[in-house]
């Protein structure tokens, strides 16, 4: 699912709101996550997972092409874990 298929589902489920106020609700949610993780904190979505930053430490790669030592800065990157609930749903939707 792409936000605009997302937009579109809260559009038929929603009939009362406008396609502005829908977007424009998404757009927070997902501003909102951004923020919260970039100042270092947690997000968590009961029944569904939690999302936070994990930071990596600088260190030497190796080129796969030619094998050359890369220095490799350090960096943050988000990290999801899925929640138990969900889960079992993902789990219960394969074993059918």
């Amino acid at each position: 699912m792409v936000r605009t298929e997302l937009v579109e589902a809260l559009a038929v489920e929603f009939p009362e709101l406008d396609g502005q106020a829908i977007e424009k609700i998404v757009s927070l949610f997902f501003d909102e996550i951004v923020a919260r993780l970039s100042n270092g904190g947690r997000v968590e979505l009961r029944g569904f997972g939690s999302f936070t930053v994990r930071t990596y430490e600088p260190r030497t790669g190796r080129n796969p092409k030619n094998g050359d030592t890369v220095e490799v800065s350090a960096s943050s990157r988000p990290f999801f874990k899925l929640g138990k609930p969900m889960l079992k749903r993902l789990n219960a939707a394969v074993d059918t």
